[in-house]
């Protein structure tokens, strides 16, 4: 069994390093690009119907306020002619409304928070492909392989030495914090 399982590690690892040949980089990281590309636009598109959803909502707000505000002077009325069961039916309409304001003002709030998660969100997905496609040009821009492979070994050598450190973010951060408390 454990020959079974060692010639099976074998034949993997070797048919992963036959993957890894015809794999090109350049091309991978282009579709890399074009998906991420495509799922920005896709985000964009889900931001906009949200936005509109958003706006429609708000619209929806104003209307009811509208028509709650008449709500007063309807049982001011139904009050001075004594039509008590009429004056019922509006306080019906008036409680109605004030559920459906609460709701819309929660639909609203949530809706305002998720837009704007998704707003950051897709921001900080706009930086990730800039920087990506930096990467590209660096790498389109660099000699073409040689025959012994150190493409790869190039690349991982370029993609290493743009690498920002947790520490090197730190130091900046507090320059900046520095820069910005003597201002």
């Amino acid at each position: 069994m454990a020959l079974i399982n060692r010639i099976s590690r074998l034949f993997r690892a070797d048919f992963n390093a036959v993957l890894d040949q015809i794999e090109e980089p350049g091309q991978l990281l282009k579709q890399a690009i074009r998906e991420m590309e495509d799922e920005l636009a896709a985000s964009q598109q889900r931001i906009a119907a949200c936005a509109h959803e958003q706006e429609a909502l708000g619209v929806r707000r104003q209307e009811l306020e509208t028509s709650a505000g008449t709500f007063g002077e309807q049982l001011d009325l139904c009050f001075e002619s004594g039509k008590d069961d009429l004056a019922k039916g509006i306080i019906r309409k008036k409680l109605e409304a004030e559920r459906l304001l609460q709701r819309l003002d929660g639909k609203l709030d949530a809706n305002g928070r998720f837009l704007a998660g998704q707003r950051k969100l897709l921001a900080d997905n706009r930086a990730t492909l800039d920087g990506l496609r930096q990467k590209a040009e660096i790498i389109a821009s660099h000699s073409p392989p040689d025959e012994s492979g150190t493409c790869r070994e190039d690349i991982a050598r370029i993609a290493q030495e743009l690498r920002v450190g947790d520490d090197e973010v730190e130091i900046a951060f507090l320059r900046e914090k520095a820069a910005r408390s003597r201002s």
